[in-house]
């Protein structure tokens, strides 16, 4: 998430702007949590970031892939 995020020049602050002008309303605090993998992010949150940063929510679901490997093995 971060790295699109990044990727397409967005801070926090206007990523979450753009998500709560889509109807999912967020902060750049929960938004940074998402990130941080403090806070879960439930599929609302999901659908609504992916919408934001112009993605199928697929590719926010690869990108986690990419960082977690063991998990396509079940090691996790």
């Amino acid at each position: 998430m971060e790295r699109l995020r990044v990727e397409r020049g967005y801070s926090q602050r206007r990523l979450a702007a753009r998500v709560t002008a889509l109807g999912r309303p967020m902060t750049f605090t929960q938004l940074s949590r998402l990130e941080r993998q403090v806070r879960r992010c439930d599929i609302d949150d999901l659908v609504a970031i992916a919408a934001a940063l112009g993605v199928p929510a697929q590719a926010l679901l690869a990108d986690t892939e990419e960082l977690h490997p063991a998990a396509e093995e079940g090691a996790i």
